[in-house]
């Protein structure tokens, strides 16, 4: 057993016996860790009400080798994230990020996943009211894409051949845009020239140039989530995901 000393956001927590809670935690050292947090629920616990959703801080956690569950020793916050449960969209985009990420990490470094996902937090933060449904489509496909699951854009997805100007067919199942060839063979869908750039946009962690209307944002929404069950998730049930999705 080791004490570890890492950056963490809590993704999850869960009751666990009578006075104690198992945290989920993402980390950039050390990807996600589940440890049990003992004493949590007591009135007069060291962890007081530091370890709700999203709140980041440092960890120092007693690790086991080839264990899942360790202990969390202290968490000291820094961050608490508090804005976010206040306003319905920009607390279900942050619901279905922290969803994403818990369900899909291991427990291996990798602290791109861990800072892209605390940007997109942040940026779900600051964004203004009418901006919230944009920010949140470009915030998850940065985690997306810091997954490891960038969908082609560029060229073909199935034969790499260059795509025509203006509109694009996006297919879910190959992953990404189809030239005319391969769109006549395959389910696609077809989304215009604006949406077009907005979805390369989105993918490359930015805002389109153009407004995106209520009813395109939702298409949007529905694409990204039938792609992140169909790449990311392997069709694992992500409720927080289904909710966004639906949300309005």
């Amino acid at each position: 057993m080791s004490l570890v000393t890492t950056s963490a956001i809590v993704l999850h927590t869960f009751p666990y016996g009578e006075t104690s809670k198992i945290v989920r935690l993402a980390t950039p050292d050390h990807g996600v860790v589940s440890a049990i947090a003992k004493g949590a629920k007591r009135s007069r616990s060291r962890f007081d009400l530091r370890l709700q959703t999203l709140s980041e801080g440092t960890a120092r956690l007693y690790m086991r080798p080839n264990r899942e569950l360790h202990t969390l020793a202290e968490f000291e916050l820094s961050r608490q994230r508090g804005d976010l449960a206040r306003d319905i969209q920009r607390y279900t985009a942050a619901a279905a990020l922290s969803e994403v990420v818990l369900r899909v990490s291991s427990q291996q470094a990798h602290p791109e996943v861990y800072h892209v996902l605390q940007m997109a937090l942040d940026a779900l933060i600051e964004a203004s009211a009418e901006n919230v449904p944009t920010v949140s489509l470009a915030a998850m496909w940065s985690v997306v894409g810091a997954l490891g699951f960038t969908p082609s854009l560029a060229s073909c997805a199935v034969d790499g051949r260059a795509l025509p100007d203006g509109g694009a067919s996006f297919s879910v199942a190959e992953g990404g845009f189809l030239c005319d060839v391969c769109r006549r063979s395959r389910h696609s869908a077809e989304l215009d020239e604006r949406d077009r750039h907005a979805l390369q946009s989105f993918v490359e962690g930015t805002l389109p140039s153009h407004d995106v209307p209520a009813a395109h944002a939702a298409a949007h929404r529905r694409l990204l989530a039938h792609f992140v069950r169909r790449h990311v998730a392997e069709e694992r049930a992500l409720p927080a995901m289904d909710f966004w999705e639906k949300a309005r």
